[in-house]
């Protein structure tokens, strides 16, 4: 049984989902109203790390996780899931951390169908030159989340007046 939730975020809704034992997806929505309120313990306690993620005081993530991809999916998104907070890399070294520069191409597109926005963090994932690139949340979710993360892995905080 899939279990759905809406939760909201600095970036807009995000729908959670989960089965019994891991979470499964958490999604970009740009807007959607659809009534997905499930109770679950492991959506709550994904809600609850993803609002302390975005206070600044949660910089990984502890929850069971469950993405179906191919072994070669699962091998990038283990990868992406290593990259620290505060931290990016390129689709280059990604490539080389696969073990396969030639394979750039096929990481980007696996990078693409990560389906755990946030905590497997593909939004660390640069181009080469340090610009932005592609990102499914749209480039300024990727900025922002960014952005966020080099607030407070600095140790610097905006202050509010």
């Amino acid at each position: 049984m899939l279990f759905t939730r809406l939760h909201p975020s600095p970036l807009g809704p995000l729908k959670l989902i989960s089965s019994d034992e891991q979470i499964l997806a958490i999604l970009f929505t740009d807007g959607e109203t659809e009534a997905a309120s499930d109770t679950h313990p492991l959506l709550d306690l994904c809600a609850q790390q993803l609002d302390e993620y975005f206070q600044g005081v949660r910089k990984t993530f502890n929850l069971p996780l469950g993405q179906q991809g191919t072994d070669f999916q699962q091998k990038v998104w283990n990868l992406l899931y290593a990259i620290p907070f505060g931290k990016t890399i390129s689709y280059n070294d990604l490539a080389r951390q696969y073990g396969d520069l030639k394979a750039i191409r096929a990481v980007a597109s696996a990078n693409g169908r990560n389906n755990l926005s946030i905590i497997v963090p593909c939004h660390r994932v640069i181009g080469t030159n340090r610009s932005l690139t592609g990102y499914a949340g749209g480039l300024w979710r990727k900025r922002w989340l960014l952005d966020h993360e080099a607030k407070f892995h600095a140790g610097v905080q905006e202050l509010a007046f």
